[in-house]
């Protein structure tokens, strides 16, 4: 199973359309998870023109959003429990992965995905993969743009970030 990650679009202000990079991932992708700030209700009908979508609503997102996604949830695929947050609740002094990692308890997920920092991060904590594909459209000062790839294979779970230098 394929699942592309992604998180901080911030469309239409971050780009006008998904990067080329992105879409060529999205083309065979089985899943698709957004960990908020979309922005743009639109982002989610031109994801899910590739395969369904899961998401959860980011600080930057407005009450159609919140309304339809929430801002926390549990996506179960290819056998796994997937945690979905943005990162900035519940405890917005801390830093992302620390919000992420408090928002599910012990054993309620095999992983979480964030975003909100738009820094990319992948580590396992107490069992947990933590996960923060980066942001595709929006990279701040990070070097480059990025997404990520998880793939469940034989009940395993893997996670890799995809990096490129053009969002055009």
């Amino acid at each position: 199973m394929k699942i592309v990650v992604v998180s901080d679009t911030h469309m239409p202000r971050m780009a006008k359309a998904l990067p080329p990079r992105l879409l060529s991932e999205l083309a065979n992708a089985d899943l698709i998870l957004h960990a908020g700030d979309w922005t743009s209700s639109d982002v989610y009908r031109e994801l899910s023109r590739f395969a369904p979508v899961k998401g959860v609503a980011g600080n930057n997102d407005g009450e159609t959003i919140v309304k339809k996604l929430g801002f926390k949830k549990i996506v179960k695929a290819g056998g796994k429990r997937i945690g979905l947050v943005h990162g900035h609740l519940p405890y917005s002094s801390k830093k992302a992965e620390q919000n992420a990692a408090l928002s599910f308890e012990a054993g309620q997920v095999d992983a979480i995905v964030f975003g909100h920092s738009h820094v990319p991060f992948l580590k396992e904590q107490n069992g947990i993969l933590l996960f923060n594909p980066g942001s595709a459209t929006a990279k701040r000062k990070q070097p480059q743009y990025s997404f990520g790839i998880m793939s469940i294979t034989e009940g395993e779970l893997k996670a890799r970030h995809i990096f490129y230098d053009n969002k055009v």
